[in-house]
């Protein structure tokens, strides 16, 4: 492959670039809207709960608990994301004709494009969600880790090319 056609990015990869993905994985699959209903419900539950005259604070405690974990629940796969890839260190990752590959001091992985259904590009973060069912596979590309902004420019055509914008 010539070194034209491919885009090169340096990080370390961080919990906000697990956390961007997982929220984009999230929207795609329609959780959120899961994810904010019973975080709501469990909310609507503890009001009530405060303002009944008989009820135990325990009940009201665990109820709010309850809503703050729901809400919490992709910060806390990030962060068990981050302990199982940030041992591995710098990350260099190549974007080129015939995929992805990532390669850290202990790892390489290569992942051709029909492992992926498409990808979603935020203001930081260029996500690529796999084509399992249940959309475990994911990449997350973070843009501090290119070195340009034409290199910015090359990541995308290169994309546009092979998937498709979820």
């Amino acid at each position: 492959m010539r070194n034209e056609d491919m885009v090169e990015l340096v990080y370390q990869p961080t919990r906000a670039d697990i956390h961007a993905g997982i929220l984009v994985r999230e929207r795609r699959k329609r959780m959120h809207v899961v994810r904010w209903g019973f975080t709501g419900l469990f909310g609507a539950a503890a009001v009530l709960l405060v303002i009944a005259p008989k009820s135990s604070v325990l009940s009201g405690v665990l109820t709010v608990f309850c809503a703050a974990l729901i809400w919490s629940i992709p910060h806390l796969q990030a962060q068990q994301v981050l302990r199982a890839v940030s041992w591995q260190g710098e990350h260099r990752t190549s974007v080129g004709e015939t995929g992805i590959a990532i390669d850290t001091v202990h790892t390489t992985l290569v992942l051709r494009w029909s492992a992926f259904r498409g990808y979603r590009e935020t203001r930081d973060h260029v996500a690529l969600l796999g084509r399992d069912p249940g959309i475990l596979l994911m990449g997350v590309l973070p843009k501090r880790g290119l070195h340009s902004e034409q290199d910015a420019e090359r990541l995308r055509d290169l994309l546009n090319r092979h998937l498709p914008r979820v």
